[in-house]
């Protein structure tokens, strides 16, 4: 028997379309004509760092929260109170607080929502190994061949799991299922918060009023040139000749076309390559002395190379970031000689990219590894410098992680 419908609430499950739950009279039901037949789905916590902010503090629930620098910061997410004011990721913290005085503005604090990130992805590896993380809040699963080992088809187990997620960590994630990673990401955006969405053969119709930013790759430059071009919808390209897209853009327009299509040849991969990852921090007041602004990276350097232990990468690539009072943006890279994931290394070859450009005030500094691998595969950190730094540094991550993140702290941390 084809399963066609369920029911988000008591897990009904049915082989016709309905608007209600035969068994609990719930309006959460799941309908859909391929429901037992797509096994690809892209996961999306919703508003994370501020939902996990408000889980903890309860007294926030209905108010607007905004997880983000001073003044002169970003905004890194605002929980759904928030946008309504306007308030978006990104977003210049001034212009937030101006379109929402009101708001709460909590710093945000990594090691909460790297706990409650592995609880969630802990949940959905326990379904399949086929889990490509994209951050700390969002990943593409695949669930082809689980259907007897989990007892059901893909869309019964998601909704399983975003019950179980929501009861175990009082976090709520949306979920979107499709028959490719495209499709599916695109599902998990059509009913946020708390949503289940499902594409199939109607994605084409679906994608077609969209604006060609929705489209993987198309950022703000590239989309000005299509708009330009004449293609402001997917279904503007859909409908345009593969031969043109591909005179004019290249190999670029084929993969235009397919996706205006609705298809996406790539595949759930839990090993995908990471090009870099990056810590960095907005001034409140411009910085000028070398003092000053190495106060500011140490932490940056403490919290990547942090990251990078976790996750078991290393990289030989380092890149500085400084962004001058006028906005233009310096950046200085080095190779080191061999991988390094310690703050100290970090912050030794920072520093000797940073004191070059000493000498004008600067409003944000940033650290980056680049080019980044496991760190199984690094045998130059055995028996150096590096690698008794990394002892040191692991025996830090242990006890912070038992006593919590003051329990060791480096004098240079230390601000009066």
């Amino acid at each position: 028997m084809p399963i066609l419908a369920i029911c988000r609430d008591c897990l009904w499950t049915g082989d016709h379309r309905v608007a209600r739950c035969q068994a609990c009279d719930s309006r959460r039901v799941v309908c859909h004509d391929e429901l037992d037949q797509l096994t690809i789905a892209h996961l999306d916590c919703d508003a994370f760092y501020a939902s996990v902010e408000k889980r903890d503090r309860p007294e926030l629930r209905d108010r607007p929260v905004i997880v983000g620098g001073g003044r002169r910061g970003v905004v890194s997410t605002c929980c759904y109170v928030a946008r309504q004011y306007g308030v978006h990721s990104a977003m210049p913290m001034f212009k937030a607080l101006k379109a929402c005085p009101e708001a709460v503005v909590i710093k945000p604090d990594f090691r909460k929502y790297i706990a409650a990130s592995e609880a969630i992805f802990g949940a959905v590896a326990r379904l399949t190994p086929l889990v490509q993380t994209l951050s700390l809040d969002e990943a593409w699963i695949g669930l082809a061949g689980t259907e007897r080992l989990n007892g059901g088809p893909p869309a019964l187990q998601l909704i399983r799991l975003q019950k179980q997620i929501e009861d175990d960590t009082g976090l709520t994630v949306s979920i979107g299922l499709a028959i490719n990673r495209f499709l599916a990401k695109v599902a998990s955006e059509l009913d946020k918060p708390r949503g289940f969405s499902v594409l199939g053969s109607e994605a084409k119709a679906v994608l077609a009023p969209k604006p060609i930013r929705i489209l993987p790759g198309v950022g703000p430059v590239f989309a000005k040139t299509l708009n330009s071009d004449g293609f402001a919808t997917v279904g503007d390209l859909a409908a345009a000749e593969v031969r043109d897209l591909v005179k004019r853009y290249g190999e670029t327009g084929l993969r235009l076309h397919d996706l205006a299509h609705g298809r996406d040849a790539r595949t759930v991969n839990p090993v995908h390559d990471r090009k870099g990852m990056s810590a960095e921090t907005t001034f409140n007041e411009d910085l000028t002395s070398a003092q000053d602004l190495e106060a500011e990276l140490w932490p940056l350097c403490e919290k990547l190379a942090t990251k990078a232990r976790r996750d078991g990468v290393a990289s030989r690539v380092l890149v500085l970031k400084l962004r001058r009072t006028d906005f233009r943006i310096v950046t200085r890279r080095i190779s080191l000689p061999e991988p390094v994931q310690t703050a100290r290394a970090l912050f030794a070859a920072a520093r000797g990219l940073m004191a070059p450009e000493l000498g004008r005030p600067y409003r944000l500094i940033g650290i980056g590894m680049g080019e980044v691998i496991d760190a199984v595969d690094a045998p130059a950190l055995f028996e150096t410098p590096e690698a008794r730094a990394l002892k040191t540094e692991t025996a830090i991550d242990a006890l912070r992680a038992k006593f919590g993140a003051n329990a060791v702290v480096a004098g240079r941390a230390l601000k009066d």
